[in-house]
C-alpha cells in the first residue's frame, strides 16, 4: 500500500484523476489537497468521502508549515501536483497568483519532498510552456525537446515550475517526472474555459464570445485519456523524463463552437467575434510518440466520442452549473462539515 498526496484535487483534472484512482487502486491510499479558491469546487469530489482509501483536506501549497505537517502526519510515498492557477486571461490581469501558486507552491512541494524522501514527484504541467507554433505549418508537432519559449504570465510560470522540478532531479537527487498535456476537456470543467462556457451559455441562448477570427488552433484530449497517461508515468515512468501527453485532435476555436451548437441544436448566430487575447499563441500540436512507444498509452475516445459524452454530462448536470453561477459551490464543504 502507497500513499499518494493529490494537490489541486478539487479542480477540473485532479477531480477526475481522484474518481479514477481511487476506484482502479483501492488498495492506495489517496490524500487530496485543495486550496478551494474560486476554480477548486468540492462538488466534484464529495462522493469520494465515502471511500475508505480517501481523505481531502483544505489548504494551500505555498504554505510551507502547513504542507511539512502534512507531510509528517501521512508519510507520503508519491506525490502529484496538479494544483496550479491555469487561466490565461487572469494570468494576464494578476500575474501575481500565477507566479505564487505555480512556482512558489512547486518550490514548497519539492522542498517537502526532498526533507521527507519520497519515492516519486510528478508535475503536471502544459503544452503551453513551448510557446506556439505557425498555422501554416501542420507538419510542426511540439516533442520533448522543443525548446521552452512561453507567452503569458501563465505559461511562463509552469514553465518556471518545470525548470524547478528538473533542478530539484538534478541537485537533490529528487526522483521526479513530468507531463505536458494538450487542451483538456470533459466533465467538472470550471466554466470559464471554451468548451464548457459554450455549453453553459448555449443552454440558455446566451451569447459566445470568441477571440479574433477563431482560427486560433488547440490540440485536444479527453480528461480520462490524460489521467491515464498520467497514472502510467507516476507508476511506470522514467525518473528525470518528460513525457507529452496529446490528443492528436487539433481544431481551430471557432470549429470547436460550432461543433458544439450544432451538436446542441443552437444557431451560430449565438457567436460573436471579440479583441483578440494579447500574446494569443496561434497553433498547439503536441507529438506523445515517447509515452505511446515507452509507456504503451494510447487514447480512448476520438474527439467526436469525446465531446458527445461531455456535451451530455453538462445537460445533465445542470446543478452543477446552476451551483456554480449562483457561487453556491463555494460554501459546499463548511456544509458538508457541519
Amino acid at each position: 500500500m502507497k500513499t499518494y498526496f493529490i494537490t489541486g484535487g478539487a479542480g477540473f483534472i485532479g477531480s477526475n484523476y481522484l474518481h479514477y484512482v481511487t476506484s482502479k487502486y483501492p488498495n492506495d491510499y489517496f490524500v487530496c489537497l485543495d486550496a478551494l479558491t474560486y476554480a477548486g469546487n468540492y462538488n466534484n469530489i464529495r462522493p469520494l468521502d465515502e471511500k475508505g482509501n480517501y481523505k481531502f483536506v483544505q489548504g494551500n501549497i505555498t504554505d510551507r508549515q502547513f504542507v511539512n505537517q502534512l507531510f509528517e502526519q501521512e508519510k507520503f510515498d508519491v506525490v502529484i501536483n496538479f494544483a496550479a492557477e491555469s487561466h490565461v486571461d487572469n494570468s494576464i490581469k494578476n500575474p501575481e497568483i500565477f507566479l505564487m501558486t505555480n512556482i512558489i507552491g512547486t518550490e514548497v512541494l519539492l522542498d517537502a519532498c526532498v526533507k521527507y524522501g519520497i519515492t516519486r514527484y510528478h508535475q503536471i504541467s502544459t503544452d503551453e510552456v513551448y510557446g506556439d507554433l505557425p498555422l501554416d505549418r501542420p507538419d510542426l508537432l511540439f516533442t520533448e525537446e522543443t525548446p521552452l519559449k512561453t507567452s503569458s504570465p501563465y505559461s511562463t510560470s509552469k514553465a518556471s515550475a518545470d525548470l524547478l522540478v528538473m533542478a530539484y532531479h538534478r541537485t537533490y537527487g529528487l526522483p521526479v517526472t513530468i507531463s505536458r498535456c494538450s487542451n483538456n476537456y470533459g466533465p467538472f470543467q470550471f466554466p470559464e474555459k471554451l468548451i464548457p462556457l459554450t455549453i453553459s451559455r448555449a443552454l440558455n441562448d446566451e451569447v459566445i464570445p470568441v477571440y479574433g477570427t477563431g482560427q486560433n488552433v488547440r490540440d485536444w484530449i479527453h480528461v480520462h485519456d490524460h489521467n491515464v497517461g498520467v497514472d502510467l508515468i507516476v507508476r511506470n515512468g522514467k525518473v528525470g523524463e518528460i513525457y507529452n501527453l496529446g490528443g492528436h485532435s487539433e481544431r481551430p476555436n471557432l470549429s470547436i463552437v460550432k461543433t458544439i451548437l450544432a451538436q446542441m441544436g443552437k444557431s451560430d448566430d449565438l457567436i460573436t467575434f471579440v479583441e483578440d487575447r494579447k500574446g494569443h499563441d496561434l497553433r498547439y500540436a503536441i507529438a506523445s510518440s515517447k509515452v505511446e512507444k515507452e509507456l504503451g498509452w494510447n487514447r480512448t475516445y476520438t474527439f467526436e466520442e469525446g465531446i458527445n459524452k461531455t456535451i451530455k454530462w453538462y445537460l445533465d448536470s445542470q446543478d452543477w452549473i446552476d451551483d456554480i453561477k449562483s457561487g453556491s459551490y463555494q460554501k459546499a464543504y463548511k456544509i458538508s462539515k457541519r
